[in-house]
């Protein structure tokens, strides 16, 4: 008899010392294998078509810009102090600089212009002028598809112009924040109320607190390893690090207390009482002590008149002057 457990009867099939079931596993693993080989031989031309360095014209070859400028002088004498004038050292300084984004344009010349062979992006769907653009700018803003500019429709062009921009330093059609007002109107409201941070002042601009061209943050925030360091950069005042720490700095933010476009109250507070601010979370204690209905009632007292340092404190876990 065999004391050492039930024995399995091996198919006839199976080579000895293998598993029916690793057999099996090793077959299955090598067909995936073929299937996925077989999908990337087929996409790879079209991968290697979208990393190239200028759009596609099939059969066209490059002309250079003084061709280009034969038809088009008045983009190309305008386009000298433009910063993609440095693409020309993409093609060993052969004087390619438009065909970056047109495409090879050998045959537009030899058809008298013929714009169907050419890559005019005033023609082109939001998806392809951002594809055009991120062929180089992939890399400082590898964030952009998932951004609400991208998700909504719009393109690179919608705020930059490439031949002649307002704005050189960055091509942009018009300056901030006007630029961002054309679509952001309930934002410009905000920065008429009575307190607001000077962005129509020029002080501030809208790129200063987000980045358009999307982050993992709501709003297009920057990301900083402390998101208050966006508020605290420019207030340093209340940055810390503190000894105690009023945790609702830490753990909602300064939009927990302050809205940051602009307010009817004074400090850009989210309410006109400090009081009913601070009881959101303190909410009123018994009557009877320093903050009930006696002499230091914060019903007449703001409770910043003694808890000072509402941000942080070194000093008193209270915050106290």
């Amino acid at each position: 008899m065999h004391r050492d457990g039930p024995v399995t009867r091996m198919p006839m099939s199976a080579a000895p010392g293998v598993r029916p079931g690793l057999r099996a596993f090793w077959v299955l693993m090598v067909g995936m294998c073929l299937v996925c080989a077989r999908a990337l031989g087929a996409t790879a031309p079209s991968k290697q078509a979208a990393n190239a360095p200028s759009p596609q014209i099939p059969g066209a070859t490059f002309v250079g810009q003084q061709t280009c400028a034969m038809c088009h002088a008045d983009v190309v004498k305008g386009f000298a102090g433009n910063p993609h004038t440095q693409m020309v050292n993409l093609h060993a300084d052969k004087g390619i600089t438009c065909e970056n984004c047109h495409g090879p344009g050998s045959l537009h010349v030899a058809g008298g212009g013929d714009v169907t062979k050419i890559f005019d992006p005033a023609k082109a769907s939001p998806q392809q002028i951002n594809d055009m653009c991120l062929r180089c700018h992939a890399s400082t803003h590898p964030d952009f598809e998932r951004s609400p500019h991208a998700e909504g429709g719009l393109s690179c062009l919608s705020c930059h112009t490439i031949h002649g921009a307002a704005v050189k330093a960055d091509l942009l059609k018009a300056p901030q924040p006007q630029l961002c007002y054309q679509c952001h109107t309930d934002v410009k409201s905000a920065f008429n109320m009575p307190f607001h941070h000077p962005v129509p002042e020029g002080a501030v601009k809208c790129s200063d607190c987000h980045d358009v061209h999307g982050t993992f943050q709501q709003n297009n925030l920057r990301d900083t390893a402390d998101e208050n360091m966006i508020c605290t950069k420019c207030h340093m005042d209340v940055r810390g690090p503190f000894v105690y720490e009023h945790p609702v700095v830490r753990e909602e933010g300064c939009m927990a207390c302050h809205t940051p476009h602009g307010s009817e109250n004074a400090r850009l507070l989210n309410m006109p009482d400090v009081n009913v601010l601070c009881n959101q979370c303190h909410s009123p204690v018994a009557a009877g002590t320093v903050h009930g209905m006696n002499a230091g009632s914060a019903e007449l007292e703001p409770c910043t008149s003694c808890h000072t340092f509402i941000h942080g404190s070194n000093l008193n876990a209270a915050f106290l002057k």
